[in-house]
């Protein structure tokens, strides 16, 4: 059976003592490269972390992942992205209402009255308000869903 051995954690333990894993391969009585696949990121066995917690004279489960842990980092990556993408698309959506505002008065001025093209306008404000508001409403929600 394998475990899903915390990596960054074994890492950063290593070098807050200044041990190569050379080192850490002799105290825990392993080799050093099964060392150098645990700080990549790959599963352990059972007796080698055993021998890694007796190392760093720590309880087995210490260097271990937690599932809920790991599913909470999981889940604000997955929520930061979505909250990324939708922001870009609103700056995208922003500009683009800026130059069509620019374009409309210039259309305006050509035809000799500005008021025409107040309808496009205020249907395109409606839009990007609302485009605003989703956004605003999406952050929050995924905000909220990170803090349960």
């Amino acid at each position: 059976m394998s475990f899903k051995v915390d990596a960054a954690k074994i890492k950063r333990w290593r070098e807050e003592r200044q041990w190569s894993q050379e080192h850490l391969a002799d105290l825990a009585g392993i080799g050093l490269r099964t060392i150098q696949r645990i700080e990549t990121g790959e599963t352990a066995s059972r007796d080698t972390l055993m021998a890694l917690a007796a190392a760093f004279n720590v309880d087995t489960m210490a260097l271990c992942i937690d599932p809920e842990t790991e599913a909470t980092d999981r889940l604000r990556e997955k929520n930061r992205r979505a909250r990324a993408g939708i922001l870009l698309s609103f700056w995208i959506h922003l500009a683009s209402y800026v130059l069509g505002m620019v374009v409309f008065i210039g259309i305006g001025l050509g035809l000799g009255n500005v008021g025409e093209m107040a309808w496009p306008a205020i249907w395109w404000t409606v839009g990007i308000v609302a485009h605003g508001a989703t956004t605003a409403i999406i952050h929050a929600v995924t905000h909220y869903s990170e803090q349960l």
